[in-house]
């Protein structure tokens, strides 16, 4: 068996309040990390080059793309995956109205979502848009997620 030419270091990541200890490459993005070494695969890997926004996780209260983040870059960060929002508002929102149609992408808005509600509590109409096109769902249509939004913080459009 051929021994791997890339030696392995030793980090500790602080996941969903957590510290976690893994071997990784320097090389080994965020997403690699969180789905292949922890078993957190509520990030998906959609187009691997940030576009989609399906692997979004929140580093330090702001919503990163974890497909082109490396796992050393959230060292000495706070990271928050899908699975550390368990039973949250937007979460339980999302299910109400029907959010999702395959939830491939579900994750990746979810995240985003939280992250704009943390730093803007009632956001405007235009502001939600602004959030949500940095994530793409290809199944379903974006009124659902809207609404989802919409009713967690408490207003309509």
């Amino acid at each position: 068996m051929a021994q791997s030419l890339v030696k392995k270091i030793g980090v500790s990541l602080e996941i969903n309040g957590e510290q976690r200890q893994v071997e990784i490459r320097p090389a080994d993005t965020l997403l690699y990390v969180l789905r292949n070494y922890l078993g957190l695969t509520g990030a998906k890997p959609g187009c691997l080059n940030g576009d989609c926004g399906a692997c979004s996780v929140i580093v330090n209260e702001k919503v990163y793309k974890s497909c082109i983040m490396l796992a050393v870059e959230a060292v000495e960060s706070k990271v928050t995956s899908i699975e550390g929002l368990s039973d949250s508002p937007i979460q339980k929102a999302f299910v109400e109205h029907f959010a999702f149609q395959c939830g491939y992408c579900t994750p990746g808005f979810i995240m985003n979502t939280h992250a704009m509600l943390l730093h803007e509590p009632h956001p405007t109409y235009e502001t939600i848009k602004e959030w949500l096109s940095s994530n793409i769902c290809r199944c379903t249509s974006y009124q659902e997620i809207e609404d989802a939004v919409f009713s967690v913080i408490g207003r309509d459009k």
